[in-house]
Order: structure tokens, then sequence, then C-alpha cells
């Protein structure tokens, strides 16, 4: 039986949690609490399984519990059109839309001098390999309206030029806005106008 330690631990865990501050992490728990049958038990299984099993895909950085995503091993998809992300929450809030069959690529973050991150520390080699060898025929920068993200869409362009045709995201995405807070319409109409970059 957990004692009061242990229920305090996992409220300061969920505090850790996006969107959860330590008011609502107590709510949380305390709901999880009373339902312990209902809801606390199975998560609990469930947050196990996951913890076992889930890998990020060797092709696109997705994550998934087989080696290689569902997505990239779906053949009703096209491997002519690329889709680059920053992480995978984009990645997810684009298969939200419903509205792009093609395939991605999750970057793993943004280029970043203040943080010493560079291309190497992101999946941008990994990128330039997939254009070459896998026939992409277009490269759709979906990044987030950031200063990182932006520069990272033109280093990106920069190393693709020539090689394939790219666009980007255009209308509905706001400046400083996030891919993983647009709703679906907004991320829709956004990838209906994307333009050449």
């Amino acid at each position: 039986m957990a004692d009061r330690d242990d229920i305090d631990a996992l409220i300061a865990l969920m505090a850790r949690l996006p969107g959860l501050g330590p008011r609502s992490a107590r709510r949380a728990v305390l709901h999880l609490v009373r339902r312990r049958g209902s809801l606390l038990t199975p998560l609990a299984e469930l947050m196990a399984t996951v913890a076992d099993s889930a890998r990020e895909c060797l092709t696109c950085g997705n994550f998934d519990t087989a080696e290689i995503c569902g997505i990239c091993r779906d053949p009703k998809r096209s491997s002519s059109l690329l889709c680059v992300v920053e992480d995978v929450a984009d990645l997810w809030a684009m298969e939200r839309s419903g509205q792009f069959r093609g395939r991605y690529h999750v970057l793993g973050g943004t280029l970043s001098a203040l943080d010493s991150v560079g291309p190497d520390e992101l999946r941008i080699p990994k990128l330039i390999d997939r254009v070459s060898s896998e026939g992409v025929e277009e490269v759709i920068l979906a990044l987030n309206a950031t200063i990182d993200g932006q520069t990272t869409a033109h280093y990106i362009a920069d190393q693709l030029e020539g090689r394939v045709p790219i666009s980007s995201l255009a209308q509905g995405v706001p400046i400083g806005g996030e891919l993983d807070y647009l709703d679906d319409g907004t991320i829709t109409a956004a990838l209906n106008a994307r333009r050449r970059v």
C-alpha cells in the first residue's frame, strides 16, 4: 500500500508534465486514487507496457512499438512526399488533420546557436540521405513559425537546393505558432496552401 510520501512523489512527477502545475497534478492524482480500480491500475499497467515497448522509428523518428513505424510501413502512403517536422508532437498534429498522405521526417528539434544545437545534433544528415535514396519528389517544411524554426527551414532549403522541390506551410500558421496547438482546420488550410521556398 502506498504511503503519503509515495502519493506526494506521484504528485511531484505529474507536476513535471507539460500543462500540469502542482495544483493540477494534485487534482489529477486525487482523481486517479479515487478511481484506482477503473483508472489508476490500468493506467499504471499501460504506462509500464509503453515504457518497455515504445521506440523511435529508425526511418522517420516517430514513436511506435515497432522499429519501423506504421506510417513508414503503410504502402498506401506516398513515398514521393516527405514532410519535415520539428518533433513527434508536430507529426501527430499533422496526422490529426487527416490530409497528408505522404511520409514524415522528425528532426528532433531546431537549430539553435544559443543552445549549441547544430545540424549534426538533429536528424538533418539523415534527411538529406533520405531525399537522395528514397525517390522523394517534394519536401514540405512544416516547421514551427519561430525564429529557430525558420532558421532551420532556411538551412534545410539551402542543403537541398537543386535536389528536390521544397515547399513550406503557408496561410493559417501564425508567427510564433506551434503545430501541436493548432486546430485541424488550420493545419489543413496551411498544408493545402503550401508554397515553394
